[in-house]
């Protein structure tokens, strides 16, 4: 099964392309009891669009731009509290997963993020699944004193102490952020934590599932939470999911959810003006009707969205030529569906087949095709 979280108006598709085989890094060089072999500026990667090894990169590096495709499994290593798989110490980098998975390491930091003189310290990261990675002596990824930029990530089944966290200067963007089924144990304080002058501020994010943590979130420094946010069947000690301690400050700024109409004529037009009626769209009456309940019993697809499905946005499953890309058409794919209406709220597609993903913007003409993440 194939599943992929929305948040735009979009038109997704499943190929039976064939699914790349898995890249997984190569053993980590020999190692002292305490310090792994470390490559430093290493200018190859491994099949799966990754540094082979434990990589560190400082402003001479020649390679700043990694587009992964396949998962990259990251090896264990004798490691010490700053040890991470991959260090960024100065100049900007950016890894494009591509809808891809890092996997590991369990029991080392994956990222470390450090800056502590000109130039700036940067990671761009996109599109990328964090996974089945635990450092019990600090979090999986470490911002200090530099900047992550992260869109459409997701971590899931993760352990540590922390998944994320921004220290001593470190600054977090995050846009459309999921953080799903992660564990912990009752003293670990948060799934993200920010520190005395560190701040992170996140756009669209759902946690899930989240567990043995203190709260979701901790902050020292400065939170702010924005955009649609959700939160279902989160297990924490604390009794609410955000913990600020001394001049820690989390603002939470996500907008309404959008009113039904009354049957009074003036909150009903207020109520439209929030939750517009379904664009349009440049396709053909689809073979099916567009309910989710006759497009679920007839296809056995799958839907979920933030505010439920009665919430007004609609699926429409669609034929070749609804899709009206012929590049795609000859590409042999095994399904379509139109998503439309109220999206931004966040929407998820199960398709009952094995294959990848596409995302059609129908905002643009032609129609931009990018590849998407699924699980």
């Amino acid at each position: 099964m194939r599943c992929k979280a929305v948040l735009l108006s979009c038109l997704l598709l499943a190929f039976a392309f064939a699914l790349p085989v898995q890249g997984q890094a190569t053993p980590a060089p020999t190692a002292t009891p305490t310090r792994p072999a470390r490559l430093v500026n290493p200018t190859s990667v491994a099949a799966c669009g990754l540094p082979a090894s434990w990589a560190e990169f400082d402003s001479s590096a020649t390679v700043t731009t990694f587009n992964m495709t396949a998962d990259c499994v990251f090896s264990d290593g004798a490691v010490n509290d700053n040890n991470a798989f991959l260090s960024f110490r100065a100049g900007e980098y950016t890894i494009n997963g591509n809808g891809y998975s890092i996997i590991g390491p369990t029991n080392a930091r994956t990222i470390y993020i450090i800056q502590f003189t000109a130039p700036a310290t940067i990671l761009n990261l996109n599109n990328v699944t964090f996974r089945s990675a635990g450092f019990d002596n600090g979090a999986n990824i470490i911002v200090y004193g530099g900047r992550l930029n992260g869109q459409d990530l997701i971590f899931r089944d993760n352990t540590g102490n922390k998944i994320l966290e921004a220290v001593s200067g470190g600054e977090v963007y995050l846009e459309n952020a999921q953080f799903l089924d992660n564990s912990g144990t009752a003293t670990r304080p948060s799934v993200i934590a920010v520190g005395p002058a560190g701040s992170a501020t996140i756009t669209d994010a759902v946690f899930s599932g989240n567990a043995g943590y203190e709260a979701l979130i901790n902050s020292q420094g400065t939170v702010q939470l924005q955009g649609f946010l959700t939160l279902a069947g989160n297990s924490v000690t604390h009794d609410s999911p955000w913990l600020t301690e001394g001049d820690g400050v989390i603002d939470i700024a996500p907008p309404p959810r959008p009113a039904s109409p009354s049957a009074d004529d003036d909150d009903a037009a207020e109520a439209d003006r929030r939750d517009p009626a379904p664009t349009p769209m440049p396709t053909p009456t689809p073979q099916i009707a567009a309910t989710h309940i006759a497009l679920q019993a007839s296809t056995g697809m799958t839907f979920r969205t933030a505010y439920g499905l009665d919430s007004g946005i609609y699926f429409r499953q669609l034929d070749g030529a609804g899709i009206g890309v012929q590049s795609l058409i000859d590409a042999g794919f095994i399904d379509a569906v139109d998503v439309y209406g109220y999206v931004e709220q966040g929407a998820e597609v199960c398709f009952p087949q094995v294959g990848q993903v596409v995302f059609l913007d129908a905002s643009a003409s032609p129609r931009t095709i990018t590849p998407l993440g699924s699980v």
